[in-house]
């Protein structure tokens, strides 16, 4: 998993900052390595690799408190909504299967019937789907199909990026 994520980092300086999960006495943790690129804050693409192949799932989770109001307020806007639209229905277009931690109604504050209410249900929203083929084996064509699947990914991540995060100071390194 990590030289894979060189070879990525190496290709596209924009995904340089990953980090690889541990292995733990679960079971799953045997059979499973993960695997994160930080695009914003909580916002990231996620590898999977098990023995069905890799996985790769790009998207904004864990939000901060702060960011679910960003969020809808973007959603909602005339001018970003629907962007975000089109972003998700062209990756469920492609076979990536969108997901995220939904309420059951439109929150306080949000007309039931706006044209994207179901958007405004999200508190965290993501996008997923296997790369197939002999993805499970490091081969020279892994990380070019990496940087692809991220490539799809980029017009949902890049919104997320814009719209949930807010600028802050920079730490210095």
């Amino acid at each position: 998993m990590i030289a894979l994520l060189n070879e990525v980092a190496d290709a596209e300086g924009a995904y340089e900052d990953f980090s690889v999960w541990g292995f733990r006495k679960d079971p799953w943790w045997w059979q499973h390595q993960v695997a994160v690129i930080r695009i914003a804050r909580n916002v990231e693409i996620g590898l999977r690799f098990d023995l069905d192949g890799l996985r790769i799932k790009g998207g904004w989770t864990y939000p901060d408190p702060g960011q679910i109001p960003l969020f809808r307020t973007a959603v909602a806007a005339q001018e970003s909504g629907p962007a975000l639209v089109r972003a998700v229905e062209t990756l469920e277009r492609r076979g990536y299967e969108v997901t995220g931690d939904l309420m059951k109604r439109v929150p306080r504050g949000h007309d039931a019937g706006h044209p994207r209410a179901d958007y405004l249900r999200y508190r965290s929203i993501s996008a997923a789907r296997p790369l197939g083929g002999d993805c499970a084996q490091h081969t020279p064509a892994l990380p070019g199909a990496v940087l692809a699947a991220a490539e799809e990914l980029e017009p949902l991540l890049s919104w997320l990026a814009g719209h949930v995060t807010v600028p802050g100071p920079r730490r210095a390194a």
